[in-house]
């Protein structure tokens, strides 16, 4: 039985080891006539991790993946991937897989047949693209299906394939440009699976992204990027704990004078009442490190107020997204272009 160790040469696991970056941007700029489509993005990802690139429909998510796969020249600015640079488009092309928004598969082929042509035009003998073809269908968990037709397969089940289609080649780079978009919960989790594995061969990950909870759940680093425009880049904990606000909902024995009295000189508090009346204590993050939930109820004992009935709520990605961006993924600005993605 093959395992998921096997889809990578030992050589490409150890490179995931190497401190030298899997790609590396420099000041990469991209126009179409006057439009800016990307904006000076520079970033370094290391190898074996899954980069989350985390943007609105319009961003600039799939064009930064189009020059980094070298389907398209960039305006100004280097990059390279997989130690290649980008402008020798032979090279990174063998050692990179891609799969972009519209999965090119025939509905007419099965499953086996598609991977036996993808790895046959690749250059494999018949039979190790029969080999090939049986391990990635394992892989991703398409064996019981390997016989039926393309046609038949689900959404989710024809972005595993597409995906099993970009590992042919044994990449030491993936790029996963939306994989999961317009997939139900269910088979969008199936495909973070199959991503997860991917990490845990040594495989570098390049992950667009429209979706929070995407990029929060898989991602080891993600770059925030709106408007062509990287804004911010960091593990999603750090991004948290840079951009967000800590909120503690309780009721208590005393009046809002208090509480403020009890927190005064604590950089980035705010103390209110929410909608239902209750006390608010909202922490930003940033500021106020050395002021935590336990320290700031400690504080409050300390002067006499007693919270009850206490409601702690942290900060998401989400709300990382809107306090950089202004809008919320989905909002003003979030519409995809006449061209579509850019």
């Amino acid at each position: 039985m093959p395992t998921i160790n096997s889809v990578v040469t030992e050589a490409t696991i150890a490179d995931s080891t190497s401190a030298d970056p899997a790609i590396e941007a420099e000041h990469l700029v991209k126009r179409y006539g006057e439009t800016v489509a990307v904006a000076d993005v520079s970033f370094a990802v290391t190898r074996g991790e899954i980069f989350g690139y985390l943007g609105r429909n319009g961003s600039g998510k799939t064009t930064t993946v189009r020059v980094l796969t070298t389907l398209t020249r960039p305006s100004s600015g280097t990059a390279s991937v997989a130690d290649v640079d980008i402008t020798d488009t032979r090279w990174v092309r063998e050692r990179i897989g891609v799969t972009m928004q519209d999965a090119a598969l025939d509905d007419a082929m099965t499953g086996a047949e598609h991977l036996r042509f993808v790895a046959g035009l690749s250059g494999a003998t018949r039979s190790a693209a029969r080999a090939r073809a049986a391990e990635l269908l394992e892989l991703v968990g398409l064996e019981a299906v390997a016989s039926a037709r393309i046609g038949t397969y689900s959404g989710g089940m024809k972005r595993r394939l597409d995906i099993a289609s970009a590992l042919v080649g044994q990449p030491r780079v993936l790029f996963l440009d939306e994989p999961t978009t317009g997939l139900d919960p269910q088979s969008r989790r199936a495909v973070w699976d199959e991503i997860r594995s991917l990490r845990a061969t040594g495989v570098t990950v390049f992950l667009t992204t429209q979706y929070i909870e995407e990029a929060d759940q898989l991602a080891d680093r993600i770059a925030i990027i709106d408007a062509g425009a990287i804004i911010a880049q960091d593990a999603p904990r750090a991004l948290k704990a840079a951009h967000g606000r800590t909120t503690i909902t309780f009721d208590h024995d005393g009046d809002l004078r208090r509480v403020r009295d009890a927190l005064d000189g604590t950089d980035g508090i705010e103390v209110g009442l929410d909608g239902g009346g209750r006390t608010t204590v909202s922490l930003d993050t940033a500021t106020s490190r050395d002021d935590g939930t336990l320290r700031i109820l400690d504080r409050m004992r300390a002067a006499g107020v007693a919270p009850a009935h206490l409601a702690v709520t942290e900060t998401s990605l989400e709300d990382v997204f809107v306090r950089l961006t202004g809008t919320a993924i989905n909002g003003p600005g979030g519409s995809t272009s006449s061209d579509g993605e850019r």
